[in-house]
Order: C-alpha cells, then sequence, then structure tokens
C-alpha cells in the first residue's frame, strides 16, 4: 500500500487555519443532531485501498484527505479529532454498511448519481472527480474505444463498471473486490486495463513509468459524503462543515500532507477548481 510522507508543515498550517477561524466560523455552524451529539465517537465510513482518500499506512493507521475530513467534523461536532471510529468500505459494501446503521456517513470517494441520489442523501459536494483508463505504455490503446473486444479490470459496483456496461457492452469486465484486486490483476495481465478514479490512477502512473493513462476522462461527477434520507439536521450539519472546510482552505494542507509534489497539481484542482464539462 503506498505511503505517503506527512508534511509537518502541512500540519501547521491546517492547525494554525482552524484555530483562526475557529471563533467565527462556529458561531455559523449549525446545532449537532443529537442522535449524534449523544455518542462518544463519530462512526466514518472510509476506504481503505484509495490513497491519497483513504486508505491504511504501513503501521495499519487510517490515512488520506478524507479520513482527515472525518476527524475535523469530529471535532467540530463532539469536540475532539480523536472522537471517530473508522470502518473500511469498498465500492460494493459501503451504501450497504451507512443504510444498515453501521457508520454514520459515509466520505469513501462517492461519486453522487441519481441511482444512489434514490437510496441515499447527500451533502454538497466537496470536490469533483473523473474516471480514467490505465493502461500499458506498449499497449497500442489510445482511445476508450479502443478497448472493444478487450478486457477490462474495474471494481464491483463501481460507477465505471456500470458506465461500460451500460455504455460500451462489448468491453469485457473483470470486475473485483478492491483497487488492489484489480491493479494486481491487471498487472498479472488478466486483463487489458485497468478504470478507476483518474485521482487513483494518478498515483498508480506516478509511481510506475511503464503505465500511461489514456486521458479521455469520463463519469465526470461529484462527490460527497453519504447519509441516510430523513436525517435532515445532519445533512444540513455536514454541508455546513463541507462549506467551512472550503472556507478555512482546509483541503489544500490535507493534499500537501498526502500527495506526492508531482501528482499535488490534479487533486488541487479537483477540490478548488470547477467541474469540467465532459468530452466523451
Amino acid at each position: 500500500m503506498p505511503s505517503f510522507p506527512k508534511l509537518q508543515l502541512a500540519l501547521v498550517v491546517a492547525t494554525s487555519l482552524g484555530f483562526a477561524a475557529h471563533s467565527v466560523a462556529a458561531e455559523g455552524m449549525p446545532p449537532v443532531p443529537s442522535s449524534i451529539s449523544k455518542q462518544d465517537k463519530l462512526r466514518a465510513g472510509v476506504r481503505c485501498d484509495q490513497p491519497p482518500y483513504g486508505y491504511q499506512d504501513n503501521n495499519g493507521n487510517f490515512a488520506g484527505v478524507e479520513v482527515e475530513m472525518s476527524r475535523q467534523i469530529a471535532e467540530w461536532a463532539l469536540g475532539s479529532k480523536d472522537k471517530v471510529t473508522f470502518t473500511c468500505v469498498t465500492a460494493e459494501n459501503r451504501v450497504p454498511q451507512l443504510l444498515g446503521h453501521k457508520v454514520d456517513l459515509l466520505i469513501a470517494t462517492l461519486g453522487v448519481t441519481p441511482e444512489r441520489q434514490r437510496v441515499i442523501a447527500f451533502t454538497q459536494p466537496y470536490r469533483w472527480g473523473a474516471s480514467d483508463v490505465l493502461v500499458r505504455k506498449d499497449s497500442g490503446i489510445e482511445k476508450i474505444d479502443d478497448l472493444k473486444g478487450k478486457t477490462l479490470a474495474t471494481l464491483k459496483g463501481s460507477v465505471q463498471a456500470k458506465w461500460f456496461e451500460e455504455r460500451m457492452p462489448e468491453v469485457k469486465t473483470l470486475r473485483l473486490n478492491s483497487a488492489a484486486d484489480a491493479l494486481q490483476s491487471f498487472r498479472q495481465g488478466r486483463a487489458d486495463a485497468y478504470t478507476h478514479d483518474a485521482a487513483t490512477l494518478v498515483v498508480v502512473t506516478g509511481n510506475d513509468d511503464s503505465l500511461r493513462l489514456v486521458q479521455e476522462p469520463f463519469q465526470i461527477s461529484d462527490a460527497a459524503i453519504g447519509l441516510r434520507k430523513g436525517e435532515d439536521e445532519w445533512q444540513t450539519y455536514l454541508s455546513t462543515a463541507v462549506e467551512r472546510m472550503h472556507e478555512e482552505r482546509l483541503f489544500r494542507p490535507w493534499i500537501e500532507q498526502y500527495v506526492p509534489e508531482t501528482i499535488r497539481g490534479y487533486y488541487l484542482s479537483v477540490f478548488e477548481q470547477p467541474k469540467p464539462e465532459e468530452s466523451h
């Protein structure tokens, strides 16, 4: 599992930003729902195999931008960043974990889609994201259409699997349980390509010169915090928390903490720049 350097300066910046705006911003925060305030800890569903958003480092500790978001919400809602417990969720089981009341919220690379909106509620988006395709440099695959008749590794329950199933059924999908399994299958030659969030694939290409992205973004969508329908007070609180994170520019130091400088620009853009138009 990749382990990103933790920059002490970024932590100092994040802390100082938080203290500087705390007294003003806290006054504008809505009340914490009683269902949350009475708990000892916030229960967050996060990814464990999706650096830099959510993963476990070499010591088994939870790390990543979305993990830091969870800790920040715990501090604002319950008074301490330590008042949060993490549950590993996958693309396939994250919504069932939420609906089964195993977690209080999902901050787990969760894209906002009409299908999911029928089942769960979302906060306002905190970033946008796009999907891309990873191939070997000598594969001859230059665009998505070149995947016809080939095998594509993807995750069970992912938006990418659904996109190819609906739009390009002539592409054979090899659906795995985790990003690690999908990437390994691709590396072993069981698949001609691997599709996932572009942000995840950027990390892979940054560590392996033999691979490249097709760079034909698709499935451009917003990512937001997921929660159960009917929890309107909690939804309002979490959306306000997302607004506050942007106002206090907390995402930048978190990205500096977890993302190598060589690929940092991409992540800053998805948190700080407007969502682009989809070309495919």
